[in-house]
Order: C-alpha cells, then sequence, then structure tokens
C-alpha cells in the first residue's frame, strides 16, 4: 500500500501497528511512526490513532487497515475515528456477513456464486466427523484470526486431507487442550489442480456501493510453508468477463464498500471457477493490481479525500505484468503447467516483472541486503516444503 500511495501521489505512508516486519524497514516511502504491541485492545486500538491525529491537525489523513484484525477493529470502532481520518469500510452488519467462512457461503448460494461443497465441523461434532462427499478434502479455519492466534502441534494454515484417519488426527489437533480455538473449521471438496488454477480478485467498491475498479490475477505459485499455504507468491494480470460480471453483481447487490479480495479456482471436472472466500481488504498480493495500472490508493483517495464519481476501471491484458514475491529461478523450478510458465517467460523477457519488496524508489544498501536474504529464504523454503499440506508432509 505504501508502494501505491507512494507511485500515484508522491507521499511516503506512516504506519501504525504492533510491530514493523522486516519488509518494512530501511524504507524510504514507509516509516514506523508507533509501534504499540497492545494495539489489538479496542481501547488502545481507538486512543494510539486518535492521539496520532491530534498530534497531526490540519493534515488530510486516509486511514487503510492492512490486515484482518486491524480491518476487524476499524469496523467496531469506525464511529469514533469518522472525524479524525477519512477511509472507507464496511458496516459491522456486513462484516458479520461475510467475516466468516460458512456466512460466506450462506451468501453466495442467496446470489448464485458457484463455491466447493462444503460443511463445517465443530468442538461439539468433531468426534467421529466424516466429511458428508468423498476425499480428498480441504480443511481450514472459518475464524481465519482466531486460528492464526492459536498455537497446536502440526498446525498448518490449510490442510489436504486424504483419509478418516487424517482428519481424526487433525481436528484433535486443532481443538486439543493446547490449541485455543473453538470457532468452526470448514470442511469442503478438494478442487484438483496445481496452483496455476488458482485465480484472485481485487476489487474497490466506493462509499456508495459501487465497485470502481476490479482487477483479476492468474496465480503462478502460491506460498507452501505451514503458515503461508494460500498466500501468493507469485501473479501474473489476468481478464475473464463472466467472473468480473458476477462478482460485481453480488458486491453490489449487497451494498458493500471498500476492497475487497476473491480466492477462486478452476475447476476442470465441470469447467466452472468455484468460490473459496472473501477478505473484506487488499491483500499482501494486491500489489498486482497496482502493478497492472490500476493502483489501489487511486480509486481509495478519489472516493474519500475528493468524493469523485468516475466509472468502472478493469485491468486487462492490455496492463499484463508478472508480480512476485519469489525469485525467477524458483518460479522456473516449481511452476509445471507449461502455458503458464511460457507465458511467465514472455512477459520476463519483456521486462514485465514487478516486485513488493524492491523498487527503483525505494533503494538502499540496507534493503537490498534484507531484499536478498529474503529471496535465499524463499528458495530454502520452496526446496523444503514444496507440495508439503498433509498431516503427515
Amino acid at each position: 500500500m505504501a508502494r501505491s500511495f507512494y507511485e500515484e501521489f508522491g507521499t511516503a505512508s506512516r504506519a501504525i501497528g504492533k510491530g514493523a516486519f522486516h519488509i518494512c524497514q530501511h524504507s524510504k516511502i514507509l516509516t514506523f511512526d508507533v509501534t504499540e504491541p497492545d494495539l489489538e485492545d479496542d481501547d488502545v486500538f481507538t486512543r494510539t490513532l486518535l492521539d496520532y491525529a491530534a498530534a497531526h491537525k490540519g493534515q488530510t489523513l486516509v486511514l487503510v487497515p492492512c490486515g484482518d484484525n486491524y480491518t476487524k477493529m476499524l469496523v467496531r470502532n469506525q464511529d469514533k475515528l469518522r472525524d479524525a481520518y477519512r477511509f472507507n469500510i464496511m458496516s459491522p452488519d456486513q462484516f458479520a456477513l461475510l467475516s466468516t467462512k460458512e456466512r460466506f457461503y450462506d451468501t453466495c448460494v442467496k446470489f448464485g456464486l458457484e463455491f466447493p461443497k462444503t460443511c463445517e465441523v465443530t468442538p461439539e461434532t468433531a468426534a467421529g466427523f466424516e466429511p458428508p462427499f468423498e476425499y480428498p478434502v480441504v480443511v481450514k479455519p472459518s475464524n481465519s484470526v482466531a486460528y492464526w492466534n492459536c498455537n497446536y502441534p502440526g498446525k498448518k494454515k490449510v490442510f489436504v486431507v486424504q483419509n478418516a484417519d487424517e482428519m481424526r488426527r487433525i481436528l484433535a489437533g486443532v481443538y486439543s487442550e493446547t490449541s485455543t480455538y473453538r470457532d468452526a473449521m470448514i470442511v469442503q471438496d478438494f478442487v484438483p489442480g496445481d496452483d496455476t488454477c488458482m485465480r484472485v480478485m481485487n476489487c474497490y467498491s466506493d462509499a456508495h456501493g459501487k465497485v470502481k475498479m476490479m482487477a483479476l490475477g492468474d496465480v503462478l505459485l502460491e506460498e507452501h510453508t505451514p503458515e503461508g499455504i494460500g498466500s501468493y507468491g507469485a501473479i501474473m494480470t489476468g481478464y475473464n468477463a463472466d467472473i468480473n460480471e458476477r462478482i460485481k453483481g453480488f458486491l453490489e447487490e449487497i451494498g458493500y464498500v471498500g476492497f475487497s479480495n476473491f480466492d477462486l479456482k478452476y475447476d476442470k471436472r465441470d469447467g466452472s471457477f468455484k468460490l473459496f472466500e472473501i477478505n473484506p481488504r487488499q491483500g499482501r498480493s494486491s500489489y498486482f493490481t497496482t502493478a497492472s495500472n490500476k493502483n489501489l490508493a487511486r480509486y481509495l483517495v478519489r472516493d474519500v479525500v475528493y468524493g469523485e464519481d468516475r466509472p468502472l476501471d478493469v485491468a486487462t491484458l492490455d496492463d499484463e505484468v508478472l508480480w512476485t514475491m519469489i525469485p525467477l529461478d524458483v518460479i522456473r523450478t516449481y511452476v509445471s503447467d507449461p502455458e503458464a510458465l511460457a507465458r511467465a517467460e514472455r512477459l520476463i523477457r519483456a521486462g514485465k516483472v514487478r516486485t513488493s519488496y524492491w523498487s527503483p524508489q525505494d533503494k538502499s544498501l540496507a534493503r537490498w541486503i534484507s531484499y536478498q536474504v529474503n529471496q535465499r529464504n524463499y528458495r530454502k523454503q520452496y526446496a523444503a516444503c514444496f507440495g508439503h499440506r498433509g498431516i503427515d508432509d
């Protein structure tokens, strides 16, 4: 997001958070103004933000949450912050509808969006649970914030489960005494296909619930570490008019506002795209949208600062780039789909490659060293973890 603001407006961003990730350090376009370890407490959250606003009177402050829990807290506390900041966030009722996956799937049914066969399991139903469809299945948390904060041996962000014994052992860990997670787990039909079958859609809806920006991404590789499964490592700009139309209709029908981020997968069994979830924010990989000439900050500022009402702006293959967090040699090693790899090579040869970490506007020796360490670690992670999504991997 800091790169988006800098590229569009030439302004450096100021961060407030529990702590600074390494990617945010040694930067010329982002400074960490406030580090508050207790920021996820509602009273601390509002007091910290109001104190910061009071110290910067006379400035127009645009507020952007960049994580699940910060988004959730802004939803809860938005009325207390409206006079101090400019932002666009959904109502608590909208968030309750979409923030957990079972509610999201109920909404999909209502508006005719396709998704994998899905059920849920809870602590009360975990003993002896069997899904009402065949293995393999995917098991993942309904409440990603609560799951992120829990710990138990063998924890992974997502599991691919092959049989009843694996299901029993996974649920025993999720709901063990050492784990604090007590929300539902989503159990889902496994849609076959590798990472290149995944799609990601980023949208911005203005304060009136009108979609103003859409950008579809064709995934090359996801991350494969236990905590990183489901996060995207490399994406190419895509386009699909049918997906655009369905998602736009869904968002405008429910009056959604703000950033939204959809995960989909192409199902070769019936030729459809199955929706997995909607994240009520922009994601880490959403910079591919800015790289595709649909700058994330542009649409937010047009809306909350200038009140402009412009037509829908959609990324097409004319805006095509390859965005990556990972080294190009990792892409060449682990992408097995020949068509996707050929397309990636074409973009590499054309110089249409963009990264989040390293950019022409934000160069320094310290940052270069940090970036090289980051890329080396990715090589090690893929070598150690690629394809390991089962309980015994």
